[in-house]
C-alpha cells in the first residue's frame, strides 16, 4: 500500500452556501478565488506550493459576514487573500460577494482558520 503524501502548503477555496448558483458558476467563482489569492501571494511561498503539487480544498461556509470574518483572520495571520465579487451579468445580482481564496500559505496555518469549515 503506497503511502499518502504530505502537503505542507496548500490553498482554500470557501465558497457562500446561500447563493444559488449553477455548478459551472460555482466552479468560475472558486476559480477567481484561487487567482486573486495566488497573485496577492508571496512569490516563494507561490513557488513552493507549485512545487509541491498545488493542492486546494474547497469549503462552504454560511454566508457573507463568514466570509469576511474569515478573511480578516487570514489577513492577520499574514495569509493572502482574494475576495470575489460578481460583475452579476449572468446568474446573481450585481456586486454579491460569493467567494474568498486563502493563500497558498502552510497547511497548518490555513487548517487553524478553516478546520471547522464543512467541505463543499
Amino acid at each position: 500500500m503506497a503511502e499518502e503524501p504530505v502537503f505542507e502548503w496548500k490553498q482554500c477555496i470557501i465558497l457562500r452556501s446561500d447563493i444559488r448558483m449553477s455548478c459551472g458558476k460555482s466552479c468560475a467563482q472558486a476559480a477567481h478565488a484561487a487567482i486573486i489569492a495566488y497573485e496577492r501571494c508571496d512569490q516563494k511561498l507561490r513557488k513552493r506550493w507549485f512545487a509541491e503539487g498545488q493542492k486546494k480544498v474547497v469549503l462552504k461556509v454560511s454566508g457573507e459576514r463568514a466570509l469576511f470574518e474569515l478573511k480578516v483572520i487570514a489577513e492577520q495571520a499574514g495569509i493572502s487573500t482574494g475576495l470575489v465579487q460578481d460583475a452579476g451579468l449572468t446568474e446573481i445580482a450585481p456586486g454579491t460577494i460569493t467567494a474568498l481564496g486563502l493563500g497558498p500559505a502552510r497547511s497548518e496555518d490555513l487548517d487553524r482558520i478553516t478546520g471547522d469549515l464543512s467541505l463543499l
